[in-house]
């Protein structure tokens, strides 16, 4: 699965940002940003393309973008040669692609989203076999096209990403730490997961959210997990609030989550 990332510390920077509300909870540990986004460009297929415009100079151009990622989490594109992002990019190579979480249409700004910036460069003949490859994975579609003599493939070499992760939560990561991350191990599995969780466990939910906590919950809705902890969104008498409660464990698998949920609501329910 690769390197992953550290922890994210409470002394990372830029990561929280607040209006003061009195003194700040712990924070516990969780995916680095980094992790982030390389398990959100692993789930979603489609961005946005910035280039920078050959016909009116310094202004963005946005196109809609498919991409697929090499093992380094580098997006890449196949595009046509008279595409006018191709023309933008043969003239500067600079640009930024914006991917946003799939599936997020009622709560958009709240879903989690990344701009990765850097150079789109065309892939080297040496790498075209193993890009080609990943490419077609992901978009098999592009089979009829692929071999096309105006179609080639490009890079993104970033040189910085911006991650978001709803509100109050973001800030910038490095290259480096970007490909040295690993997409969460329960990427795939969370929807499954979270859509099990919130139709059949409500009442074990306000259960943790008050063990974990410390919050009294009348209902619970699980809105996030990953290898470290999952995410709930509460409604108390004091309006909605939001926690995040760690596994006892790290997991890797949805059968690990299972356990580990099941062994937590146990240890709930008899120190309750």
């Amino acid at each position: 699965m690769g390197t992953r990332g550290k922890l994210m510390s409470p002394t990372e920077p830029a990561t929280r940002q607040h209006a003061f509300t009195g003194p700040a909870s712990p924070q516990l540990p969780e995916p680095t940003h980094a992790e982030r986004i390389r398990t959100l460009v692993s789930l979603v297929p489609f961005g946005t393309l910035s280039t920078l415009s050959r016909k009116h100079p310094g202004f963005p151009f946005g196109s809609l973008m498919p991409f697929a990622l090499d093992s380094s989490g580098r997006p890449i594109f196949l595009i046509s040669n008279m595409a006018m992002h191709t023309q933008n990019l043969k003239a500067d190579s600079r640009c930024s692609l914006f991917v946003g979480q799939a599936g997020a249409d009622g709560d958009a700004l709240g879903a989690a989203r990344a701009t990765l910036m850097g150079n789109a460069e065309p892939v080297p003949e040496n790498d075209l076999v193993g890009v080609r490859e990943k490419y077609l994975a992901r978009h098999k579609n592009s089979q009829y096209w692929v071999d096309f003599s105006d179609f080639s493939f490009f890079r993104l070499q970033p040189i910085e990403l911006y991650y978001v992760g709803g509100f109050g939560v973001m800030g910038w990561v490095e290259a480096l730490d970007y490909e040295r991350a690993a997409p969460d191990p329960l990427a795939e599995a969370a929807p499954g997961i979270l859509a099990h969780m919130n139709a059949d466990h409500i009442d074990s939910m306000i259960l943790l959210a008050r063990s974990h906590a410390g919050i009294e919950a009348n209902d619970a809705t699980m809105t996030s997990v990953d290898r470290l902890g999952f995410s709930l969104r509460l409604n108390t008498g004091d309006g909605v609030k939001g926690a995040r409660v760690n596994f006892l464990r790290e997991v890797t698998t949805p059968q690990d989550t299972r356990v580990v949920l099941v062994e937590m609501v146990r240890q709930a329910k008899a120190g309750g």
